[in-house]
């Protein structure tokens, strides 16, 4: 997909990753980018610094996204491109992540992309055209050592996105499922030093990706090369993988002592 001339809401737009793309979609020409976000405040700041739109939006809320889309279609018209982007980070695994906590990150990191598509989705079909790109993580192709809730719903947004393209590929619906490791917005991080991610990048970088990637129409949109391979010796040896992976968690943990 070429951006020029198109229409986009983008869910998370209020800073970081989400706003670093609408930026970018405005530079190549969209016609319109609408940006959506939590944070009323931010998102209007965010939206008056870029030229394009901005409303308040809980994407956990279903009836909040369909009128995130059926404004859009009024003021806008056909939906082109729809960035479910909104996500946020939460620690623990089993005994020390709350009922709660598991729920939210279901809720924000599965439903809201399943709100989106069912949406944005109809008007798509219609016209035979339209673009879903799902903001999941490296952390849902391979894992986020210490946060199980992050990992185990960002690896289901992984599976909802390859669900999508495999049902709706035929009705001229195309799919990308954006994968990060490390960016520098207020989910970075906070140290490189036990080995999850290969470097932190900016924001910037990430969207400039992200266009190439819609214009090649590629599925799997990683910012970090590096995680495609990770991605194949996984494949290759799962065993091998998980011993990796168990491994690397000992370092992690074996950092947090020293702190």
């Amino acid at each position: 997909m070429e951006l020029n001339d198109r229409v986009a809401i983008v869910t998370g737009g209020s800073g970081g990753i989400g706003r670093a793309m609408a930026a970018a979609f405005l530079d190549q020409g969209a016609r319109a980018v609408v940006l959506a976000d939590l944070d009323e405040a931010a998102v209007s700041a965010a939206a008056g610094e870029l030229g394009c739109d901005g409303t308040q939006c809980d994407v956990t809320d279903e009836a909040q996204i369909e009128r995130l889309v059926e404004w859009t279609l009024d003021t806008h018209g056909p939906i082109d491109l729809f960035c479910s982007n909104a996500g946020a980070g939460a620690a623990g695994v089993l005994t020390d992540a709350p009922n709660e906590s598991w729920q939210m990150q279901w809720d924000l990191h599965v439903m809201a992309h399943v709100y989106a598509a069912r949406a944005v989705l109809p008007s798509m079909i219609a016209r035979g055209e339209g673009y879903l790109l799902n903001t999941a993580s490296a952390a849902g192709l391979l894992a986020a050592i210490g946060s199980g809730p992050y990992s185990v719903t960002k690896a289901a947004a992984v599976k909802l996105a390859e669900f999508l393209s495999i049902t709706h590929g035929d009705d001229g619906i195309a799919v990308s499922v954006l994968c990060p490791q490390g960016v520098n917005t207020a989910m970075a991080p906070a140290s490189l030093g036990d080995g999850q991610t290969d470097g932190i990048i900016e924001a910037e970088e990430l969207a400039a990706v992200v266009v190439d990637a819609l214009r090649e129409e590629r599925f799997h949109v990683l910012p970090h090369p590096e995680v495609e391979e990770y991605v194949r010796r996984k494949g290759d040896d799962v065993d091998r993988w998980l011993g990796g992976m168990r491994r690397l968690r000992r370092r992690a943990l074996a950092l947090t002592d020293e702190a």
